[in-house]
């Protein structure tokens, strides 16, 4: 249990930290990681960050670790679907870029092009976002359990 709470605070830190940078816009981010490659510091940051929200939201969540409604157990599935896309937020956004540093330009084919671009973004807001949506809807079965308990 202690680990459990150790790896949520962990990962909440992480998500705090990853979403200052990412606000204010803070230069570390476009920082190289080495001389020879073009690795920014940024998409190991973001990537951390994708991955720390739903990991807190699900380590944060006794019922969505142990789900006992059937609609529990869907939004338990659906953020450890989530998870899985955040941890692979990287490699598949590295695919659509053809590139680490996620730049895209104006050409006309998919990878590195403006319909892949799209796509980054959608998955880029689609992780975090779903992620809230779900929290979201757990607090609402919480709340509705609860005051068909109490009424």
């Amino acid at each position: 249990m202690k680990n459990r709470k150790l790896w949520f605070l962990g990962s909440l830190v992480i998500f705090m930290a990853v979403l200052t940078l990412l606000i204010t816009g803070s230069p570390i981010l476009d920082v190289s990681m080495s001389k020879t490659a073009n690795i920014p510091w940024g998409t190991i940051i973001t990537w951390l960050g994708m991955i720390s929200l739903p990991l807190s939201f699900y380590l944060s969540a006794k019922k969505l670790r142990h789900p006992d409604s059937s609609l529990e157990s869907y939004l338990s599935k659906s953020l450890k679907a989530i998870l899985i896309l955040a941890i692979l937020w990287a490699p598949i956004c590295y695919l659509l870029a053809g590139n680490i540093a996620f730049n895209f330009s104006g050409s006309e084919g998919f990878q590195g092009g403006q319909i892949a671009m799209k796509w980054f973004w959608r998955y880029s807001y689609g992780v975090p976002i779903a992620s809230i949506l779900i929290l979201i809807a757990y607090w609402t079965t919480r709340i509705v359990a609860y005051m068909r308990r109490n009424l």
